[in-house]
């Protein structure tokens, strides 16, 4: 197999590279240790909503482990002119994004592809921010916006092309930087829904996203929409410590007198068992558990998402093509055995399909202090 050294040029990548000797694993060789075996629960849904067979399953999970430790690595050594990166198809290959054509060789001697860019993803991220703080008419108007680092663009997607060109207009964002498309997503807060195991709100519910402690206080976190601080909960008892939403979708309730334990729930009602929370590259695939739809799973498509929910925007999201349907907020997104972060909402549904987003679980950990329960 061999990698490519290529430049990204107006989005496209041009197909005059130098070939080098690339892993199978498009990443660095595997320990002698290998991970434990995935439950057979993950390898079922993946088998399922992935059209993978179980050994397809096994090699892309291996991958993926391999390309996130790569990937954490590089960023690190690549310093301001990392990119972002990101797996093909089949995840057989990690990309990485680079705006100094010096850092190909180092990027290379990792087993990964290098890219080089215009924009850092440190760029990519402050033009994101400047449509963050656009005016909020402008905002309403659009459905969504993210970090694209395979185009090295921020794409914005509204309901016409002329309300995302409105949006980009207003945040006064390079237009070279920017990418807009119309699109039928219409995102709403997967409210009154259950994810992972349920939990009660007066008469409403919502999902256990993660098992947390504070110090000798056991809790869990969720999304924001589900509960304001001081809201109480039943099934498991406890009392909202925080809550942000919008702008965030994300809160903690701490759950005295009951056991947070290092796990979700998997296919059947099956223990999937939580390890970290190592954030997955895009391109991964990706699990949800909720208690409407039961388990699901799809692929990272991208990081660092804002959308426009009816109440307000919510920024840093992570966008995936599982599906969710309302009563699944709060619950679970896992990759592998690594926490990604908990149900925050979506369009379609899992009859047709759909497009879900979640909060990062590692930004809800650091915001409140908390310890992931991990196994």
């Amino acid at each position: 197999m061999l990698s490519k050294r290529c430049a990204l040029v107006g989005g496209a990548i041009l197909a005059a590279c130098l070939a080098t000797p690339l892993s199978p694993a498009a990443a660095d060789p595997a320990p002698q240790s290998a991970s434990p075996t995935p439950p057979p629960s993950v390898i079922d849904a993946l088998e399922r909503d992935l059209g993978l067979s179980e050994q397809q399953v096994l090699t892309r999970l291996a991958n993926e482990e391999r390309a996130a430790a790569t990937d954490a690595k590089l960023s690190a050594q690549l310093g301001a002119s990392y990119g972002g990166s990101w797996l093909n198809d089949d995840a057989s290959k990690l990309l990485v994004a680079t705006t100094d054509a010096g850092t190909t060789a180092t990027i290379e001697s990792h087993g990964a592809q290098p890219v080089v860019v215009a924009r850092s993803l440190a760029q990519l991220n402050g033009i994101m921010q400047q449509v963050d703080q656009a005016p909020r008419r402008a905002k309403a108007a659009a459905a969504l916006w993210y970090v694209d680092v395979k185009t090295n663009t921020v794409a914005i997607q509204a309901p016409t092309v002329e309300a995302a060109e409105a949006l980009a207009t207003a945040a006064g964002v390079d237009r070279n930087a920017v990418g807009v498309s119309a699109t039928a997503e219409r995102p709403t807060p997967f409210i009154d829904i259950i994810g992972g195991a349920p939990y009660y709100i007066g008469s409403s519910r919502c999902s256990v996203g993660f098992s947390v402690t504070r110090g000798s206080t056991p809790g869990f976190v969720t999304a924001g929409h589900c509960g304001r601080a001081g809201s109480r909960t039943t099934n498991p008892t406890g009392t909202f410590q925080g809550s942000s939403f919008p702008g965030n979708d994300y809160a903690w309730v701490a759950a005295p007198g009951n056991t947070p334990q290092p796990w979700v729930r998997g296919s059947g009602g099956s223990r999937v068992i939580v390890r970290g929370s190592t954030q997955a590259a895009v391109g991964s695939s990706i699990c949800r558990s909720g208690s409407t739809t039961g388990w699901r799973c799809g692929t990272i498509q991208q990081h660092n998402a804002t959308v426009t929910y009816p109440q307000g925007t919510v920024t840093g999201l992570t966008r995936t093509s599982a599906c969710a349907q309302p009563g699944d907020s709060g619950g679970s997104f896992i990759s592998g055995s690594q926490a990604q972060g908990v149900t925050s909402g979506g369009s379609g549904n899992c009859t047709v399909g759909g497009t879900t987003y979640h909060q990062p679980v590692n930004e809800i950990l650091s915001v409140y202090g908390l310890t992931l329960r991990t196994g």
